[in-house]
């Protein structure tokens, strides 16, 4: 039996303007997941992600390290109940 679940996770550090974006999403492509990121206001980054529980948990262990020209301090996780809403992953501006 495969888990499913939602993963919305808060980036903290060096992540605007770094190719963080495109990062998460060809991460959550590579993985097969669904889902959105966006750059918000106070500097973080943030994603919503859908998929099996071992691709999220791959997806959170790079989303740790993040790109080469980025730096990441702090990630806030909730996991949260699958919906199935997403068709794709795709980046929100």
């Amino acid at each position: 039996m495969v888990d499913y679940a939602r993963l919305h996770c808060f980036v903290s550090g060096h992540v605007h303007g770094v190719g963080f974006r495109y990062f998460t999403q060809a991460k959550a492509h590579q993985y097969d997941l669904t889902g959105w990121v966006r750059n918000i206001p106070d500097g973080r980054v943030e994603f919503v992600a859908e998929g099996t529980v071992g691709m999220l948990n791959d997806l959170l262990r790079d989303i740790k390290i993040g790109p080469s020209a980025g730096f990441v301090s702090d990630v806030e996780v909730k996991w949260e109940k699958f919906t199935g809403e997403f068709k794709n992953f795709r980046i929100r501006l």
